[in-house]
């Protein structure tokens, strides 16, 4: 059979032949849904020109969307060496398509592994390890980010709180730092059925688009700020910053002191870094 996508043989089929489990301890659960993985690569938007990175890709089941959705360069990071024989035979039906790096994510370079062009991440992030992956990407750097877009899949509680705006019960220092850095948006959930083994959380997809001219803001005072507000949360903000300079920073820049965390914007919180 030549090769192509039409060589390869249904994922299920691929998982039994090799005796592949899902492992708890690696956050693995594996996507078998081709609609859903179709849907999720779609949803990157156009894949021809740039480097899609795809974290855990685990038997593939995203990798061979990507694939198909004429991806023109995929490096898949997989720290999970059962996966890779499977990888292997993805790459050998597009050929000089699919790169396979062994690794941990969670120290793997990738802005030097996409040597200067154009960026893509595209996964179903590990949960375990998820959130963090995300905070390494937003802050590697803030200003001239690596990559053009990410398009991922979370617990549904955690894109709740990469999307959430002041006021919202949700809205914590990881809120104030995406909506410092980008534009970001749920597409759609994922229900715990998709999933083999089934998680016992509904899952999103959230994408995230760089800003262009993102706040003035020096990245370690601003998490210094979110990190003495959001830590005491319940308190009014004269107290919880109280050893950042409480009320006299607060009133430098026009802030009530008895207001909390949640009800400060994302410009405010840049405000306060930039006022430290």
């Amino acid at each position: 059979m030549p090769p192509g996508p039409d060589a390869l043989p249904p994922l299920r089929d691929v998982v039994a032949a090799h005796g592949l489990a899902p492992r708890k301890a690696l956050g693995q659960n594996f996507l078998f849904d081709l609609n859903l993985t179709a849907k999720i690569a779609r949803s990157a938007g156009p894949l021809e020109d740039v480097t899609v990175f795809e974290i855990g890709p685990g038997p593939g089941g995203l990798t061979r969307a990507l694939l198909a959705q004429n991806a023109g360069r995929v490096i898949a990071i997989e720290r999970d060496p059962r996966c890779l024989p499977i990888l292997e035979e993805i790459s050998h039906a597009y050929p000089g398509r699919l790169e396979v790096v062994e690794g941990d994510a969670l120290s793997v370079d990738l802005a030097a592994l996409a040597g200067g062009s154009n960026a893509k991440i595209v996964a179903n992030l590990p949960y375990n390890v998820g959130t963090q992956l995300l905070i390494n990407w937003l802050t590697a750097d803030p200003v001239e980010p690596f990559w053009q877009s990410m398009t991922l899949m979370f617990q549904k509680e955690v894109g709740q709180r990469i999307v959430a705006e002041a006021g919202s019960s949700h809205y914590g220092r990881l809120g104030v730092l995406a909506g410092w850095l980008t534009h970001s948006d749920i597409l759609f959930d994922v229900p715990p059925q998709a999933f083999t083994p089934p998680p016992k959380v509904t899952s999103s997809v959230v994408q995230l688009i760089p800003k262009a001219d993102p706040l003035r803001c020096e990245l370690s005072k601003l998490e210094r700020v979110t990190q003495a507000a959001f830590g005491q949360r319940r308190k009014m903000l004269r107290q919880s910053l109280k050893p950042l300079g409480g009320e006299a920073l607060l009133m430098a820049i026009g802030i009530d002191p008895a207001r909390r965390a949640e009800t400060l914007s994302v410009a405010e919180f840049c405000a306060l870094a930039r006022a430290l």
